[in-house]
């Protein structure tokens, strides 16, 4: 928001130079950005939040720079002389939708000459970057800079019907806008119409069919008050932004209307020589809804105090809330000691609990008073539930080389759907997302992390580890209250060199069972019995063949692991592996643990036998450990396997591997018998359940 620091002067007489202005304001909480000279002139950049829309004009500003000094704002000139005419007998204005617009003024100025701006509206518009169009355009452009009030005019003789109606467009109807550019409506948008048509989308942009033109002759001017709800959401689908929708949106004054009116009519009326019919039309049918939003507040000096540390003098809190234009209220038997009732201004819509009130005067008075301190605390914090896991989890998979990753809940559908399982009725649609594109809620976190991938694939990067712990969300499954179930998972992905910076293994790349060992590495850290994997399932985002299901040891369902599949890879433009892993981690962080038992160090030597056997390839390893380990041997204490053999020499189907089998007694030496025994029992059921050979 750009204001001129010589027409503020004329609203508010100052003796601040523009910087000392830009450094008051600033500590105040309306940050400036920039002071620029501009001719004999300084333009301040404002930075506002979006609850501060009374500050877009140049009214808006200088009530903040009086209630600063002590000053006070000279309203601009907007007295005007009728003529007998009525605007009344000129004119109709209808409002269907009091929802959607709850005021609605019309004035008629009759007899003007359309014709370039004089020299000093055209300099002070363009000094603020608004473009001269003509003297009338620019006249309700300079006083919706000025007040903050958007207006519009119209060419009274192009209206059918000379008349207004205010109303909700029909489903499909269409209109061309000031732009040239052909709209099609829906009955969720309000739009100004004649007797026939629609003449303009309300609060946003006018209609080609009615807009001021050379030819021009009576004016009928439109200040209004509209919902600013409706009007954001109708910018947002039209894809049209403008500067009255971006001030309405965010709530104007319904009480500055008609004044503003007046004003726009007085300068039309002086610039391009037109006389203003006399009355103003001013529809107003939800005048009670709106002063009924302006409730009294109560501002109590104890609540001052405990809030913000500081003492204010009741007196004190009475002028700045009485220079911010709130009505002010003390003495009364109602009211307690040291304790004010106010209402705030129709222009401060962000103004509706005490602590807006104490915010207000904390501001003015300073906020360089107060002190800097930390709050009392009665106790130790802790951690939320799970914290001490998700930590730890967090620290493996950093030590694994992994990189945290944070990424958008919202999504893009057809990505998401490609990556999860989820049923389509599962999927939450929002109703006004920031961008079209990115119109889900996610129900995985694969897409964010495939996405960040290919960004760091895009900038050189080849070797990447990332991993997301995140809520992914559910619409057919709902909690207690109504809202989407979240359910929190963990998300890993990598490619490239299993390790970079190896030189003697230079061309090791990572592959599944990388994947694999890091969810077995984080089962064994938070103290869960071995994961389970089947990898039989088909799972349609995944390699097949180079893909699992993963789940907990009593066969509850996690999630997958594996390579992406080479139709996604391609999509991506991406020619190395992907591989990918997410599971439940409320699940996994839910799942019972392994007791954790104290052992003495061995006193008796461990004896290593190694069983070399052929086998069919489709026999995977967690069915041979399972198998091996269901004859629950006494001293059987470990099991690995440290060779697989593949040569044209065996048969067709199947490999050679090599297990190592660990024995070890607590209170003996264990003898040559007992091992062999053991041994032959491990070839035995391996032989009987999967055919296997003794090598």
């Amino acid at each position: 928001m750009k204001i001129s620091y010589n027409w503020l002067k004329e609203i508010v007489e100052t003796d601040l130079d523009p910087r000392e202005l830009a450094s008051r304001l600033t500590m105040a909480g309306l940050a400036v950005d920039a002071v620029e000279p501009h001719g004999d002139d300084q333009i301040l950049e404002f930075d506002l939040t979006s609850n501060r829309p009374d500050c877009l004009s140049h009214l808006g500003i200088a009530r903040e720079v009086a209630a600063l000094s002590g000053l006070q704002v000279r309203m601009p000139e907007a007295e005007i002389k009728p003529v007998v005419e009525r605007t009344g007998d000129v004119t109709t204005v209808e409002i269907r939708d009091a929802d959607l617009c709850p005021r609605y003024t019309a004035r008629v100025i009759r007899g003007v000459k359309i014709g370039p701006s004089p020299d000093w509206l055209v300099r002070r518009l363009e000094a603020l970057g608004q473009r001269s169009v003509n003297n009338v355009a620019d006249i309700t452009n300079y006083v919706m800079l000025e007040t903050g009030q958007p207006l519009h005019a119209f060419d009274l003789d192009r209206l059918q019907g000379r008349r207004i109606i205010v109303r909700r467009a029909v489903d499909g109807e269409k209109m061309t806008t000031l732009d040239g550019e052909e709209r099609e409506l829906t009955s969720s948008m309000l739009v100004i119409a004649d007797a026939e048509r629609a003449v303009a989308i309300g609060g946003i942009k006018g209609g080609e069919d009615s807009g001021i033109s050379e030819t021009t002759v009576d004016v009928l001017l439109e200040a209004a008050w509209f919902t600013p709800v409706q009007i954001r959401q109708t910018s947002k689908a039209l894809a049209l932004s403008t500067e009255a929708s971006y001030r309405f949106e965010r709530g104007t004054d319904p009480g500055i209307v008609s004044y503003a009116s007046d004003r726009a009519s007085a300068l039309i009326a002086r610039i391009a020589g037109g006389e203003v019919l006399d009355g103003l039309i001013d529809a107003y049918p939800g005048r009670s809804a709106v002063e009924a939003s302006f409730q009294p507040i109560l501002f109590r000096e104890s609540r001052y105090e405990a809030l913000t540390g500081l003492r204010v003098e009741l007196a004190e809190a009475e002028r700045i809330l009485t220079a911010l234009g709130c009505r002010v209220r003390q003495g009364s038997s109602s009211l307690a000691s040291g304790t004010l009732e106010v209402v705030s201004p129709t222009w401060r819509i962000d103004v509706r609990i005490e602590e807006d009130l104490i915010e207000e005067v904390a501001r003015i008075a300073g906020y360089d008073l107060l002190e800097t301190s930390l709050p009392g605390s009665a106790g130790a914090g802790a951690y939320l539930i799970g914290e001490d896991d998700r930590r730890a989890t967090r620290r493996l998979l950093t030590s694994a080389g992994f990189h945290e990753a944070v990424s958008f809940s919202f999504v893009n559908a057809g990505l998401d759907a490609q990556m999860s399982s989820a049923a389509e009725e599962s999927r939450l649609v929002l109703l006004d997302p920031i961008d079209a594109s990115q119109s889900h809620m996610r129900t995985a976190l694969a897409g964010g992390l495939l996405r960040a991938l290919e960004h760091n694939l895009n900038h050189g990067s080849r070797n990447v580890r990332l991993f997301e712990i995140g809520k992914c969300f559910q619409a057919n499954q709902l909690e207690p209250d109504g809202r989407p179930t979240e359910i929190e998972r963990l998300a890993l992905i990598a490619t490239g060199a299993r390790n970079e910076f190896d030189w003697q293994d230079a061309g090791s790349r990572l592959d599944f069972y990388d994947l694999k060992g890091i969810l077995e590495a984080l089962a064994d850290q938070l103290g869960l019995a071995a994961l389970r994997f089947d990898p039989g399932a088909e799972i349609p985002w995944l390699h097949p063949g180079r893909a699992a299901m993963v789940s907990l040891a009593n066969g509850d369902p996690l999630g997958s692991v594996g390579q992406l599949h080479p139709r996604l890879v391609a999509g991506f433009k991406v020619r190395q592996p992907i591989l990918l892993a997410e599971i439940d981690f409320q699940r996994l962080l839910a799942a019972a643990r392994v007791e954790a038992r104290y052992n003495q160090l061995p006193k008796f030597p461990t004896v290593v036998r190694d069983l070399a056997l052929l086998i069919e390839t489709s026999v995977t390893w967690q069915s041979i450990d399972e198998t091996i380990r269901s004859l629950n041997l006494t001293h059987l204490v470990d099991l690995r396997i440290f060779d697989i053999y593949r040569g044209r020499e065996l048969p067709e189907g199947r490999h050679s591997i090599a297990l190592s089998l660990r024995y070890r007694a607590a209170d003996r030496t264990l003898t040559d018998e007992e091992i062999t025994a053991a041994q032959e029992q491990v070839v035995r059921i391996l032989t009987m359940r999967f055919g296997a050979e003794l090598r």
